[in-house]
């Protein structure tokens, strides 16, 4: 295997090997403590242009299932792992982690000290960071890996075209990087699914005519999303039942006048969220480094689930109107479970409003 060295935008640097896809590569450096659900993880939209490091130690020892994959393909820059598993043991695999990040393009970087990384992540927060095969550390170098950004992150990961599953009540999943298993989890609940781009206008998706309206998770800085703001807000007004997960709870926010800041290295992998109501904790599985600040929501906004961990905003319902979201992302697959009520919550919203027309 190739020596392989990862440089972080402050200058440190870390020796590895490579695995996967042979190259250079730059992105934004962020860690998620998920123990399971690696092929889930590598295929979630929401890592666009991130370099992804695996806290857990081994990676790879069930193989590569494409059944369990959230997308078609992974849109993260690189993969790093402290230790990459070369033979696999699964009934269900069909081929190696190594052969899929080489088939993807995806740079692999194994054997560093994942856990002093993730310190100095913890410790200084989310930053940019290029694998490479040359060591050398220059001024130039340095200036070029913190001026890295991952541009247009939502229109690179959204469905080019409209296209319709299932059967039963109408929603329109708004994709911004949707998982597969949000879709999934409306199917088993007897919705027809119509994805949309996240180009599509309110007009667009009101001439759907659904019952409901998800916006999905996905990737990047949310206020590059001006114009999705600008047509979810238009939206609202419809006073269709709107459901916002990841990404999509932060527009949503937006679209009530809120902001979101970036926390200092984001919430990946596990992490407890509490029930304001009840006092109830849930194991959930994040993805995101943005937060909506909690005080500057308005009057008609209430709180319902916050990150135990450190207090930051994970849940809102509108009290004006039919609309809830969550930061978390409740269908969990390759996670924790317990909090797929929320999207019963969702359907029960709809047959509500239904009734009352």
């Amino acid at each position: 295997m190739q020596n392989l060295y990862l440089i972080l935008e402050n200058g440190r640097v870390f020796a590895g090997k490579s695995f996967g896809y042979a190259g250079e590569v730059t992105g934004e450096l962020v860690f998620t403590t998920a123990m399971v659900g690696y092929l889930e993880t590598l295929t979630d939209p929401s890592y666009y242009g991130q370099i992804l490091l695996q806290t857990f130690p081994l990676i790879g020892n069930y193989g590569v299932i494409p059944a369990d994959f959230e997308s078609k393909k992974p849109q993260l820059k690189a993969y790093i792992v402290r230790e990459w598993c070369q033979e696999p043991s699964n009934f269900r695999s069909e081929g190696r982690l190594d052969t899929f990040l080489m088939d993807n393009k995806i740079v692999g970087l194994c054997g560093i000290d994942t856990r002093a990384l993730t310190k100095v992540i913890r410790q200084h927060g989310v930053m940019n960071a290029k694998i490479t095969p040359n060591p050398e550390v220059t001024p130039e170098l340095l200036a070029e890996i913190k001026a890295y950004k991952a541009e247009d992150a939502v229109q690179n990961v959204t469905c080019a075209e409209v296209t319709v599953t299932g059967e039963g009540r109408k929603v329109v999943l708004w994709d911004f990087g949707t998982k597969q298993s949000v879709a999934d989890a409306l199917q088993q609940r007897g919705c027809q699914v119509i994805k949309m781009p996240a180009s599509s206008t309110a007009e667009e998706i009101l001439a759907a005519k659904p019952e409901g309206i998800l916006l999905s998770m996905g990737p990047g800085n949310p206020a590059d999303n001006t114009a999705i703001v600008a047509e979810l807000t238009k939206l609202l007004a419809a006073g269709i039942p709107t459901f916002g997960i990841g990404l999509g709870h932060q527009l949503l926010a937006m679209a009530h006048g809120a902001q979101v800041t970036k926390l200092h290295y984001g919430h990946r992998g596990g992490h407890p969220v509490q029930d304001t109501a009840t006092g109830e904790v849930y194991t959930s599985s994040q993805n995101h480094g943005y937060v909506v600040q909690a005080d500057t929501l308005p009057e008609t906004a209430k709180i319902t689930f916050v990150n135990a961990n450190d207090a930051t905003c994970e849940g809102i319902d509108y009290t004006d109107k039919p609309a809830f979201s969550v930061q978390f992302y409740p269908e969990a697959v390759g996670g924790a479970e317990n909090s797929t009520f929320l999207f019963d919550k969702f359907v029960a919203m709809m047959s509500a409003a239904k009734e009352e027309k």
